[in-house]
């Protein structure tokens, strides 16, 4: 009888965690980017059409609506607010997004907000008020801030600049082109390079961005990487890293961070669906470095939910996150992914 309940129990799991599998996103946020602050994650995205709006979770897979962070009363531009990252720096919180396709700036005292703009155009100083897109902000070793970000140059293409010290004032004299379309993948639809995020791993830097139109099924992952920030990007011969992930479409525009239990993570978007583009909904997968070569993990992507972790939903949702391949003949259970751990066993008594 024991037996029958454990093998009752084993196969009601793996359907659940099969379930879980074709469950879609329920956080409705393109161009997402999350943050670890604390204990809590806050997600930021773009799709609220007056502001900035943004999710908590404590484990990434149920998240909280909060409303916005930044709303269009606390800015100089009033549609289009697109790609947010949000950043501790010193003593307040520093968000850089896109809004009317100009890239802004605000601080906060907290990352729940509410931001408020600082100044006006970001790039006033060197680009005036030519239109650009998807700031990145990356922080090297040194201290150095520097800025990546989307221009119109050539299609859209990707370019940098350093900021000062306080994380928000573009220097003089140091804007660079970094990447523009090159290669076959990037073009299925559009000339498009765009949404950068940087690594840094054993000493190099790369440089990650979503290729083809966002309304392009295939839109994908790809990246670039140099020694020197000074150098030419080269792009890695295996791209796209990403693209097509089990059964999602339009899966790009992403940002990369480091989850409680030090897993290196990724939060992208995809499609709605197979024919419908919007809303565009969070995913959230691993990813790691084999040697010198960025890969994305193979453990199932997170389909995020709206609430609580309770009852049933919690144990098809935790089968999603955590989920698990049963061997009755080792009388073990195998857990494939959690955390950090590359493989936990857990023994089955038998009678």
């Amino acid at each position: 009888m024991k037996r029958f309940l454990l093998l009752s129990l084993i196969l009601t799991t793996v359907v659940l965690g099969s379930c879980a599998q074709n469950q879609p996103s329920a956080v409705p946020l393109a161009d997402p980017y999350i943050l670890l602050d604390g204990d809590t994650y806050y997600a930021y995205g773009t799709h609220h059409a007056d502001g900035i709006e943004y999710y908590t979770s404590k484990d990434l897979v149920h998240w909280t609506s909060q409303g916005l962070a930044l709303s269009k009363n606390n800015t100089t531009e009033q549609q289009w607010f697109w790609a947010p990252e949000v950043y501790p720096i010193g003593d307040h919180y520093v968000m850089y997004f896109s809004a009317n396709e100009h890239l802004c700036v605000a601080t906060s005292t907290s990352p729940c907000g509410p931001f408020e703009q600082v100044g006006g155009y970001m790039l006033q100083s060197l680009i005036g008020d030519e239109k650009c897109i998807d700031s990145h902000m990356f922080i090297d070793d040194d201290g150095s801030c520097y800025l990546f970000f989307v221009r119109f140059t050539d299609g859209n293409c990707i370019w940098m600049c350093e900021l000062e010290t306080d994380g928000i004032t573009p220097k003089e004299e140091t804007l660079r082109h970094c990447i523009s379309v090159s290669v076959p993948w990037e073009s299925q639809l559009g000339r498009v390079c765009e949404g950068p995020f940087v690594l840094k791993h054993n000493r190099i830097y790369y440089l990650t961005y979503s290729a083809n139109d966002y309304r392009s099924h295939d839109y994908g992952i790809g990246y670039a990487q140099l020694r020197a920030l000074s150098g030419t990007w080269s792009k890695y011969a295996g791209n796209p890293i990403l693209q097509r992930k089990e059964g999602l479409f339009g899966t790009g525009h992403h940002s990369f961070f480091t989850d409680k239990e030090g897993q290196l993570r990724i939060v992208f978007h995809a499609h709605a669906s197979e024919t419908e583009v919007a809303p565009r909904g969070m995913y959230i997968g691993t990813a790691a470095f084999d040697g010198n070569v960025l890969t994305i993990g193979d453990a199932p992507i997170i389909r995020p939910v709206i609430g609580d972790d309770t009852g049933v939903e919690s144990l098809r949702l935790k089968a999603n996150l955590q989920p698990s391949l049963y061997n009755l003949l080792g009388k073990r259970i195998v857990t494939p992914f959690r955390g950090l751990a590359v493989m936990q066993h857990r023994k089955v008594l038998f009678p």
